[in-house]
Order: structure tokens, then sequence, then C-alpha cells
């Protein structure tokens, strides 16, 4: 039986308990595949990553992994068998810790773009969100990374003026 997420708050950091599903395929397209990572993401997963693997027979796969909280199981699994060519899926329990963190609007020439602000043991992390960076950059035709570090440092700026609550 699946528990529900168990959170618990230890020095900015937080421990949960969540489900990593696997499963391989030999007989999908690229597409195939990236249409249901877009399903999955759309519909709870946390992550979906996938790898090249040998497979029996000498035959080459893809092992699809997808990482979910307990309650998003269900759903995931229902989308992996209707949308892959996959006759099992494997399931394991396992722990993560992840940071505290904050989302901010910051402001910069370019427009506006969230911000993903964490600490730990007196660090700060600063992580610009990709698609509004994206949707900047694209707007303007200025580099992606260019963007990204006006945002980074918008972020910073947010941190000297003490409007993170971390």
């Amino acid at each position: 039986m699946i528990q529900e997420i168990d959170k618990q708050q230890t020095d900015a950091s937080i421990t949960e308990t969540i489900v990593i599903l696997e499963t391989q395929v030999d007989d999908m397209s690229a597409q195939a595949i990236a249409y249901t990572m877009e399903q999955l993401l759309q519909n709870g997963a946390l992550d979906v990553y996938t790898q090249a693997v040998g497979m029996k027979k000498s035959r080459n796969g893809i092992l699809i992994t997808v990482i979910c909280h307990c309650d998003h199981q269900s759903i995931c699994e229902q989308i992996l068998f209707r949308e892959t060519s996959t006759l099992g899926i494997r399931h394991r329990l396992q722990e993560r810790k992840i940071l505290h963190r904050e989302i901010h609007e910051v402001e910069t020439e370019y427009g506006k773009a969230r911000v993903k602000i964490a600490r730990r043991d007196g660090l700060w992390t600063i992580q610009p969100e990709y698609e509004d960076c994206a949707k900047l950059a694209r707007s303007h035709h200025v580099p992606l990374t260019r963007i990204q570090d006006i945002v980074r440092v918008a972020g910073e700026r947010l941190l000297d003026m003490g409007k993170a609550n971390l």
C-alpha cells in the first residue's frame, strides 16, 4: 500500500517520500515518447527522463523513469499503460530531501520573470525560471543566458533588500 506524502521540515529542507516508476520499451518512436513525457508532466509527475538501455535479446530500448508524489502514482501509471507499448511498470518508494524554496517575480529591463530562491546552511541558490527567461529571450532576440544572468542578479537584489522569507 502506498503511504501519504510524509513531509518533515529540518533545517530549511524537506524530506518526503516519492514514487519512482520505471518501464522499458523497444518499439516506440521518439515523438511518441516525447508526447508521453509531456502527458506525465502535465498530470503531476515531478520529473520524467529517459535513458538508452540494452534489453534482452540484444535489443536497443529506452528506459522511461517517472518521479512523482505518491498521490499521483495511479494517474502516471495509467498514462504509461495508455501511451506506451509497455506490458509492465516497476515502482518503488524512495525518500528525497529538497530545499525549501520560494518563487518570486522580479522586474528586469526585458520584463518580468520568476526566480526560485532557496537557502541551506547560509548558502543561497537562485534559479531563474526557464520558461519565463526563454519567453523574454525570444521576444527581445537576446541570448537566453543573458536573460538568465539578468534575472539571477534581480533575485540577488531581492535577497539584499530582505524580501525573501527564507
